[in-house]
């Protein structure tokens, strides 16, 4: 059995890339339980995740055939939302670069990245109750997190399909490309990632997510732990070092 998800590792990022294109990349079982190993090994050597499709689609919604024949138990065990969850807590930040249609669990997928590049001919939307169902694996809470809430009704309830400027300016997109520039662009952004460090975007990402009532607490913890660290002292004189000489 071929794989569902093609893995690149590099030395601090690793690219994704959803490999079913003959049917439009499909999230079946063996994708979601792809992904969940792909985590496993982003949670023991965290690195940048750039997650893409083969085929000039990202992802087209999940597997029909599968989900047909799905029944109360299988959705009580939350396949796919249970990857996506485990996608969106992982310790350094994903990129979602999304050529085509990016569809139903393909769009809950790109919605639990952090960031989502898109191409020209990006499309997004959720015609999960066109089939009876509903967008269970985070597209009815993560949505409206993401663009304000008329604009994710509008996707969720009423079928409405964003090309690349509508989520551009919703905000659904943190940039548009040309196709051949999907990729390069992907690593531009996790280039300005890494060029942080590493233990500090972490860190921030952990608190960015936590409840509100952790706050200040948590920020304070995450704040004495990086005060302690060499990287904050040579960070730190670094940048006094060259204010000196400017």
């Amino acid at each position: 059995m071929s794989a569902a998800i093609a893995v690149e590792h590099h030395a601090d990022r690793v690219v994704a890339t959803l490999n079913r294109p003959e049917v439009r990349n499909a999230i079946d079982l063996q994708t979601s339980e792809e992904l969940h190993e792909l985590c496993a090994c982003l949670e023991s050597d965290p690195k940048v995740l750039l997650l893409t499709g083969a085929g000039g689609i990202f992802a087209a919604g999940a597997d029909i055939n599968q989900m047909r024949e799905r029944r109360r138990d299988d959705a009580l065990r939350g396949i796919n939302s249970r990857a996506f969850s485990r996608l969106q807590r992982l310790p350094m930040p994903t990129i979602a670069l999304v050529d085509g249609y990016a569809l139903g669990g393909g769009a809950e997928l790109a919605y639990a990245c952090d960031f989502r590049i898109g191409t020209t001919s990006a499309r997004f939307g959720n015609p999960e109750p066109g089939l009876g169902i509903i967008a269970s694996a985070g597209g009815t809470w993560r949505l409206r997190e993401i663009v304000a809430e008329p604009v994710a009704k509008e996707i969720l309830l009423a079928g409405r399909v964003l090309d690349a400027d509508e989520a551009r300016r919703a905000g659904l997109l943190n940039e548009v490309v040309e196709r051949d520039e999907l990729v390069p662009a992907g690593h531009r952004w996790a280039d300005r990632i890494t060029r942080q460090v590493p233990l500090a975007v972490r860190l921030t990402k952990a608190v960015f997510h936590s409840p509100r009532e952790a706050h200040p607490f948590v920020d304070d913890v995450a704040q004495a732990v990086l005060f302690e660290t060499d990287e904050k002292f040579e960070r730190m004189t670094a940048f006094l070092e060259r204010k000196k000489t400017s």
